[in-house]
């Protein structure tokens, strides 16, 4: 093979990635638009009404204090909520006890 047949085939495979690339782009921002605007508090069990919606607080928080307390800050706002999280699971798991 010619090295002007190998440019060719590598010029080609490049605007194929670059092609690839800005349609997954778009549909990734096209999701996360979707997501954004579909972000509606569930009221559907008894779970979703006790649990605080921790998202919008916490960055926040984390964002408010000195830059060496952040990583601190992140790390207890990540163990709130698995701490949360595991309580949710037991109530759920009491629940499902109790109706049996």
């Amino acid at each position: 093979m010619q090295v002007k047949h190998l440019i060719v085939f590598a010029l080609a495979g490049i605007v194929l990635l670059l092609g690839f690339n800005m349609i997954n782009g778009s549909r990734h921002e096209q999701n996360i638009a979707v997501a954004v605007n579909n972000d509606l508090p569930e009221q559907s069990t008894d779970a979703a009404v006790n649990e605080p919606d921790i998202s919008s607080n916490q960055s926040v928080d984390v964002a408010s204090k000195p830059l060496g307390e952040q990583p601190k800050a992140i790390i207890d706002n990540v163990t709130t909520q698995i701490d949360r999280a595991q309580q949710v699971d037991k109530e759920r798991l009491e629940q499902m006890d109790s109706a049996q």
